[in-house]
């Protein structure tokens, strides 16, 4: 129990280090000896974890991953009809709350190894509640869930990078839901001001 205790912090001690300075110099300038130098860590338990700083930013993500499923698991169930904004609202509250993080990965940092992940594991929720809506509803979809599922996975991402770069909010998380919920329903000739075509 001691020794799950002390890998928990080290290893906590080690993501904390690579956010900071992935922040401060970005990861290709990274060395292991900077990352274990801020997290007060060993080299030889640094390797006793991770292989080398990619395989550390990959667990990193994969750990953001598992906690954001954790927090849209009850509300993806909640929205089996249609669309309601909740799964939404919880990313970016997830986002909020881990800022620093969702910022290095949405910039692509690693190669983009991590935001490939962090959209390939997104797009797969997505396409999967898609087709179980439509079966759900009795409904035939009109496109391809799967491209369904990256088109809106592309929008949310690349309003997530833009509201998690800006020093405060550019608005609150429940006005972007807001405004996605109703792009998703009215479209964006409607978004951009024009009546629905006859």
């Amino acid at each position: 129990m001691a020794e799950d205790r002390r890998v928990r912090k080290t290893r906590k001690a080690l993501r904390d280090a690579l956010v900071e300075l992935v922040i401060e110099r970005g990861f290709t300038a990274l060395s292991v000896e900077d990352i274990t130098q801020r997290a007060d860590v060993g080299r030889a338990t640094f390797y006793s974890h991770f292989r080398d700083k990619d395989e550390l930013f990959a667990r990193v993500t994969a750990d953001l991953l598992a906690e954001l499923d954790d927090r849209l698991r009850p509300v993806v169930q909640d929205s089996a009809v249609g669309f309601t904004g909740k799964p939404i609202l919880q990313m970016l509250r997830h986002a909020r709350d881990e800022r620093d993080l969702y910022r290095i990965v949405l910039r692509g940092e690693g190669d983009g190894k991590p935001l490939r992940m962090f959209t390939d594991a997104c797009a797969r929720v997505a396409a999967q509640e898609f087709r179980g809506r439509s079966e759900r509803n009795a409904v035939e979809p009109r496109i391809d869930p799967e491209l369904l599922a990256r088109a809106w996975v592309g929008e949310q991402v690349a309003v997530l990078q833009w509201w998690v770069e800006q020093d405060a909010p550019p608005m609150p998380a429940e006005e972007v839901v807001r405004m996605l919920l109703d792009l998703a329903l009215r479209g964006r000739y409607w978004a951009t001001g024009f009546d629905t075509p006859a």
